[in-house]
């Protein structure tokens, strides 16, 4: 089976290290599949929840909620560079909920004083709480 080298790297170092068969991602063009022997790339990365189809463990499938970040791929090896990056085992479920929260209520405080750099920040403060609950249901 060919398989290609997945690595996910944050300012904290290695996130994730495993040979897949399959994986999917969001640029800002949209979803993308990418398998073994793929066109070398390089794209920017959207909050989203990573698909990845391992080819140990019968092609176990892990979810990685990525926060924004950078994609490229070479010769069968898919790095990834994001701000921030969660396996689904690795999520706190609760305190996403919490963060969800906080940052509806710090949205809708910024929307009524009209706070524009505000607003911003608490919309993506949701986004990813967003990501990390909907990853971190996937167990």
């Amino acid at each position: 089976m060919a398989e290609m080298t997945v690595q996910i790297v944050t300012p904290d170092g290695i996130r994730y290290n495993h040979k897949a068969s399959f994986i999917s991602i969001r640029t800002p063009d949209g979803e993308m599949g990418i398998l073994p022997n793929h066109v070398n790339l390089i794209a920017p990365l959207e909050v989203h929840e990573m698909k990845i189809r391992r080819t140990d463990h019968d092609s176990h499938v892990d979810w990685v909620a990525v926060n924004k970040g950078v994609i490229e791929v070479k010769d069968n090896v898919v790095t990834i560079i994001a701000d921030s990056a969660e396996r689904d085992c690795d999520i706190d479920l609760s305190r996403a909920e919490r963060a969800k929260v906080r940052a509806e209520k710090e949205l809708a405080e910024a929307e009524k004083a009209h706070r524009v750099d505000e607003m911003e920040r608490a919309k993506i403060a949701l986004q990813r709480a967003i990501n990390r609950i909907r990853v971190g249901n996937h167990l």
